[in-house]
């Protein structure tokens, strides 16, 4: 955890946002009041760090401002989302899109945060964890060196995790809501503070055709789904890919679990499609629950 803590929100992450409350903080606090507790230690930036609160009998005092037991309770009863306590409201981690009209919503799970787009999670929950879920798809990769694109920013946690080790990320979001989420997120930090990390805010299937050939030593590509992005799936984007990858560069491209029917054809769609695009060596990952594959021609060192 010392290591996410530094990697992803900094060692003062806490300081910088407002107290954030998910179900199981609250359920700890109210614990804490039942027993009379005159202090406990809760984490209120989704786990980075712990910091102490005031307890009473019918409330919690959090950097000086009082919470009252039924703010505690409403937090409590809800699961799957993360709450900020500004100028004396709770309120829900989410955005609405003007861009794409999707709602994006903040949602806890036992290391960082997960965001829930128009109802589809955006990264693996069941049976693993965002971070573990990110680390597969960069292992998926090899060891990645030099200049990286990575399509899809999201909360940013592939960029952070590629710029421990690549030379420079440059990584690309369609839609502004996800940026400003990700700034409300403790664990996006990184993504905002690493002058290794290029954030561009444009959709990545026109944006690529302004980069140069052979500009990137690998490509990490995790794309919503189909029914959200159906452009990022097709052969012409594929092309695209290619034409941008050093030879013998390397790609990720995150499906789906490999497990179920609907992840199974698009795997399928996908290997052909890269294949037909000019790439070599596609070959399913199924641990990351995707495809790898490379730009034709000698792969070279870059560091």
């Amino acid at each position: 955890m010392d290591d996410d803590r530094k990697a992803y929100g900094g060692v003062d992450g806490a300081q910088r946002l407002p107290p954030i409350l998910t179900s199981a903080v609250a359920e700890g606090l109210l614990a804490a009041m039942q027993r009379g507790d005159a202090t406990v230690t809760a984490s209120l930036d989704l786990g980075l760090s712990e910091e102490s609160v005031a307890v009473s009998a019918d409330a919690v005092s959090i950097r000086g401002v009082r919470l009252p037991q039924a703010v505690l309770s409403d937090a409590a009863a809800t699961a799957e989302k993360c709450f900020e306590w500004i100028d004396g409201a709770l309120r829900s981690i989410s955005v609405f899109s003007e861009a794409t009209g999707w709602v994006r919503t903040l949602r806890p799970t036992p290391d960082a945060p997960t965001t829930v787009v128009a109802g589809f999670p955006m990264h693996r929950i069941a049976g693993t964890t965002p971070l573990a879920d990110t680390r597969a798809k960069v292992r998926a990769l090899g060891k990645p060196r030099g200049r990286v694109l990575d399509t899809a920013t999201g909360l940013g946690y592939t960029a952070i995790e590629l710029a421990r080790t690549c030379t420079e990320v440059v990584t690309v979001e369609l839609d502004p809501a996800a940026l400003e989420l990700a700034r409300r997120n403790p664990w996006s930090a990184t993504l905002f503070a690493c002058s290794k990390i290029e954030q561009v805010i444009d959709d990545v299937a026109q944006h690529i055709e302004s980069f140069a050939d052979r500009e990137f030593a690998a490509v990490l590509h995790d794309p919503p789904t189909t029914q959200l992005a159906g452009d990022l799936y097709s052969q012409a984007f594929y092309s695209e890919l290619r034409r941008v990858l050093r030879p013998g560069g390397r790609l990720f491209h995150y499906v789906g679990d490999p497990a179920s029917a609907r992840a199974g054809r698009t795997t399928a769609g996908v290997m052909r499609r890269l294949t037909a695009a000019g790439f070599v060596q596609v070959r399913r990952a199924e641990r990351a629950f995707g495809v790898t594959a490379a730009a034709p021609g000698r792969r070279r060192s870059v560091r």
